[in-house]
């Protein structure tokens, strides 16, 4: 598929707002619109790619030691193969060309990732391409990697079902990684991110918040491990003593199939 420069894509703002070089003018004025009002949404951005790694280092220490990210963006600096255990297997899958693009130069000469461009509803299509094959054996555990991606996928589409297609493909003792913009459960709080997930929703591409309750149902068939569902920068951080992290509007999670 040709990349039009005149419509934003999810990956290239992702990109913009951890200060990468791979996105147009275009996804800088949607991501501009988008954090004025929200502005603590690039904090969002850079609080899930440390989540990312810090989660790709907790399934490494629960002997993982094979990935299939889903929705993996742009590359940039830490990505999966970069965190994960040497000698790890990783395939990326995005349905934006101008990630995949990337990420086959990145990856060049090495072995043990690769990438695939595919939509991740499309369950067959991911699990069936060439590069998962050669590189994901599953019957192995696998960790299942679907970070701020599932929030474009909307309820009609059954984020759950495609949530579950994956968990039946995989071994018992893999692991899925979720992360989701979080809708508020308390009618006292701001309502930034209804708005920021509407204006996205109109400029870039369809977004849909979800519930604490909403997202840990997501786990279906996994046993979520300490400490469940929770904000962000409240998922095993790394100075567990230091001072309480900001709340930020970021679901995460990780559980294990038994």
């Amino acid at each position: 598929m040709p990349i039009d420069p005149t419509r934003p894509s999810p990956a290239r703002i992702y990109d913009y707002h951890l200060g990468g070089a791979h996105n147009y003018a275009v996804d800088r004025r949607a991501a501009e619109r988008v954090t004025a009002i929200m502005p603590e949404l690039p904090l969002i951005i850079r609080a899930n790619r440390a989540f990312l790694h810090r989660a790709v280092r907790s399934l490494v220490d629960a002997g993982i030691r094979q990935f299939l990210d889903l929705g993996s963006g742009i590359p940039t600096v830490g990505n999966v193969h970069q965190v994960a255990a040497p000698g790890s297997r990783v395939v990326y899958v995005d349905v934006d060309s101008v990630a995949v693009a990337h990420a086959q130069s990145l990856l060049a000469g090495h072995d043990d990732a690769g990438v695939v461009r595919a939509d991740l509803r499309d369950v067959p299509s991911v699990l069936g391409a060439p590069e998962v094959r050669r590189l994901i054996d599953f019957a192995r555990p696998v960790g299942v990697l679907m970070v701020a991606v599932l929030h474009f996928v909307p309820d009609r589409d059954d984020p759950a079902g495609i949530v579950a297609a994956y968990r039946d493909a995989v071994a018992p003792g893999s692991y899925l990684v979720v992360s989701h913009g979080a809708a508020s459960e308390d009618e006292r709080a701001p309502v930034t991110a209804d708005a920021a997930a509407d204006a996205y929703s109109r400029s870039v591409s369809e977004f849909t918040l979800r519930t604490r309750s909403q997202v840990a149902g997501l786990f279906a068939g996994f046993e979520l491990i300490d400490p469940g569902v929770v904000y962000v920068n409240e998922w095993r951080p790394d100075d567990p003593g230091g001072e309480p992290a900001r709340r930020l509007a970021q679901l995460v999670g990780a559980g294990r199939k038994p």
